[in-house]
């Protein structure tokens, strides 16, 4: 090969026809894009708070009265804003807390239909899935609080009794409930569970080195709930079950109409969308490990309950943890049924002169933290249960 030729081949090509420099340039044009539209945006919102005399302080409103009342609980129109929002963030936990654990039982029960041998099962839960995966999530909010809570709950002279269970009507439900202070309650429940880890990890033990029946179960559970009746009455606990004396209803825990509507649709639209995560994750087991069991005579129960579900799991993990997310973040659309979560206070708050963009801001920020710490549980949760390559 000649010098010229070489020269020719080595030589840099013109800067319109680099790559390198066409990607960079490409990279910084979007940049100076994107800055150009959010500058052009904040000098708008600073152009008009000025001209209509509002304020812009981010923090200051929070102080301020708030001016409107929070059915159903103990805050005071005269307290500030940030009490409001504090009120208003509990109210989220409370329902996508509850919502997440009913949804994640109900969507690995309608998971585990699916697959099932009976026709009946497996064609009524997949019809289930097919049907609710398939509307809006808010016309089930909108069906759950006006065709069945208003309309198909009795009246309160009329109350669906289940005992001292729960009572249910129109106004709301009250079901059974612990008094005392939430950290007792909290303290009972930690120690039943540690309690029942420690006596599974003891009975496999035993059949790791005995070769006896594990029946981890049937040990761990009532020496669990033992453990929580001492520590129960040792901490001072009481009960409290809901009463009906005419049209009142007094005792346990009562859920407002709205709260109650919310979760319902929250519960059926994400159980849903779990049990086809589940149903798929049961279905990525090899076939093997379910002839495996069956070589070793376990029953369906037993094959699908120490076998099949906690290598599905492990699978469904992450998938699981977005619907959480999505759970958690769908939670705002109760404000369409006045339940007072976080996103109808803020809405309550603007209306009642609180700053808009300060107020959605902070909104928008702690739903991030909310997102962001369910985020960092799953991972952790999916790190722990990951399995591990050899």
């Amino acid at each position: 090969m000649s010098a010229e030729t070489t020269a020719a081949t080595s030589r840099r090509p013109p800067l319109w026809r680099d790559v390198r420099v066409l990607a960079w340039a490409f990279q910084l044009g979007v940049a100076a894009v994107v800055v150009a539209v959010v500058w052009y945006l904040v000098r708008n919102y600073i152009d008009n708070t000025e001209a209509r005399g509002l304020s812009r302080d981010f923090t200051s409103w929070l102080d301020q009265p708030a001016g409107f009342p929070i059915p159903d609980s103990d805050f005071r129109q005269s307290q500030p804003n940030r009490d409001a929002i504090i009120e208003g963030f509990f109210n989220t936990l409370r329902l996508s807390i509850t919502g997440i654990v009913l949804a994640t039982v109900l969507g690995t029960v309608i998971g585990v239909g699916r697959l099932s041998q009976n026709f009946i099962i497996r064609t009524s839960t997949r019809a289930y899935v097919e049907f609710v995966r398939n509307v809006p999530l808010l016309a089930l909010v909108f069906l759950a609080f006006s065709a069945i809570v208003l309309n198909a709950f009795p009246a309160p002279n009329d109350s669906w009794e289940l005992g001292p269970i729960a009572v249910f009507n129109v106004r709301g439900s009250s079901v059974f409930w612990f008094e005392g202070e939430n950290w007792k309650a909290l303290a009972v429940l930690l120690a039943a569970l540690i309690v029942m880890f420690v006596v599974a990890r003891w009975r496999r033990a035993v059949f790791d080195r005995t070769g006896t029946p594990a029946r981890t179960a049937l040990w761990a559970i009532p020496i669990g709930l033992a453990v929580a009746v001492v520590v129960w009455i040792l901490l001072g606990l009481g009960v409290t079950a809901p009463t009906r004396d005419g049209t009142r209803v007094t005792g346990g825990i009562r859920m407002t109409p709205s709260y109650f509507a919310a979760l319902i649709a929250l519960v059926v639209y994400t159980s849903s969308h779990i049990a086809e995560i589940v149903r798929a994750s049961i279905q990525a087991v090899p076939r093997g490990q379910s002839e495996a069991a069956d070589a070793l005579a376990l029953s369906p129960f037993q094959r699908l309950w120490y076998v099949v579900l906690p290598q599905a799991m492990r699978i469904g993990v992450p998938p699981i943890g977005n619907q959480f997310l999505n759970l958690t973040k769908n939670s705002s659309l109760a404000l369409v049924i006045s339940f007072p979560e976080l996103t109808k206070v803020t809405q309550l708050a603007t209306a009642s002169r609180a700053p808009s963009v300060p107020a959605y801001t902070l909104l928008l920020l702690i739903y991030l933290a909310i997102s962001l710490a369910l985020s960092l549980i799953v991972n952790i949760v999916n790190r722990r249960l990951a399995i591990v390559e050899r």
